[in-house]
């Protein structure tokens, strides 16, 4: 057992958490987070501060948990933050081609890689480039990095200042497109998450107000706004929002299959899935099918996402025990160093149903 999971089951026994109930709080699967506490598994940083968050203050006042995330996390962190600025002071900071290559590469690496992985890469990145801002191109580029910072962060309310943040760099870059996109896609970001409605809804408008051209950042801000309209309630608007969503789609839909700055045919399909899965509404089912049917074998992260969406649906037609079965299972399917917050959160909202 390493000493690290040893102590996270100290803290949960000492709070009186079964593990059980442990899995719900963190929406960890039981089974991961048992392999955690007796060594088979590596812990994460994701991990530890989802214990600190459930167990409070009580138990972090007994001393059992208090920064055992920075122990975790902040070694190998400060060293790449180091290297990297010194590096980049020696070349000059890069080009803004150069941070532009670097974008897209991210855009690639979202899809593909674990959030913990991309979040530590990001931040070195991040701290490098605001010592550059001297032009418009490189606010764009930090605008659409900063957005993919919040969405690795795994807390809801620290995404949402990152978001900001985002949007006031969009904003310097003084490019309409990137204020659209950025605020677009935060807003998607949150609204397919059930979180912060209210901070979603206000970022989509932001960015349907600021152009209303067709463009993948208004995309997303109609996609975003019929979620919370179908969170809400308003199904008939929610629809009305994906048809207006899927006439701009037929307009600037992404040929690229693999980066977070695009949309191509099966994330339209995951969009819509997660929407009309949350609304019970038969036509998920196709939308299901064909996200699967036309997304990229290597995304297996997403593939999760439609398997939680079949269990979603399941629990809206009142079968709740065996969506929350099925959606279990299928995360457990997928590897932990995979896992991200969307997941989580819709395995929360099944739960719930």
């Amino acid at each position: 057992m390493t000493r690290t999971g040893a102590q996270l089951r100290v803290a949960r026994n000492a709070a009186g958490v079964s593990l059980r109930a442990m899995a719900v709080r963190t929406n960890f699967s039981k089974g991961h987070l048992s392999n955690i506490e007796a060594g088979r598994r590596t812990v994460t940083p994701d991990v530890v501060l989802a214990y600190e968050r459930a167990l409070g203050d009580a138990v972090d006042r007994r001393g059992l948990l208090t920064g055992m995330a920075a122990t975790v996390v902040a070694p190998t962190a400060v060293t790449e933050l180091i290297r990297t600025g010194f590096t980049a002071a020696l070349h000059g900071g890069g080009s803004v081609d150069t941070w532009l290559e670097r974008v897209e590469d991210y855009g690639q690496q979202y899809m593909t890689c674990g959030a913990g992985l991309v979040q530590q890469r990001l931040a070195a990145d991040l701290v490098v480039l605001q010592q550059h801002l001297e032009k418009p191109p490189l606010w764009a580029a930090a605008a659409r990095l900063l957005t993919t910072f919040g969405k690795t962060t795994g807390n809801t309310d620290e995404a949402v200042s990152w978001y900001r943040l985002a949007a006031l760099a969009a904003d310097r870059s003084e490019v309409n497109c990137v204020r659209v996109w950025v605020r677009g896609r935060a807003a998607l970001a949150l609204a397919y998450e059930g979180a912060r409605l209210v901070v979603a809804s206000e970022l989509a408008d932001q960015a349907l107000a600021i152009d209303g051209k067709p463009s993948l950042g208004r995309l997303t801000a109609l996609v975003a706004r019929a979620h919370t309209a179908a969170i809400h309630g308003d199904h008939a608007n929610s629809l009305r929002l994906l048809n207006d969503a899927r006439r701009v789609f037929d307009v600037v839909g992404s040929h690229e299959q693999i980066s977070d700055f695009a949309v191509p045919e099966w994330r339209f399909h995951t969009f819509a899935s997660m929407l009309l899965s949350r609304m019970g509404h038969r036509g998920a089912v196709a939308e299901q099918d064909a996200a699967d049917r036309t997304r990229p074998a290597a995304l297996t992260r997403f593939a999760t996402h439609i398997e939680l969406h079949r269990g979603l649906m399941l629990a809206k037609a009142g079968d709740a025990k065996g969506g929350k079965a099925y959606a279990r299972a299928a995360l457990d399917r997928l590897p932990p160093d995979k896992h991200s917050q969307s997941l989580r959160l819709i395995l929360a909202e099944i739960e719930s149903a």
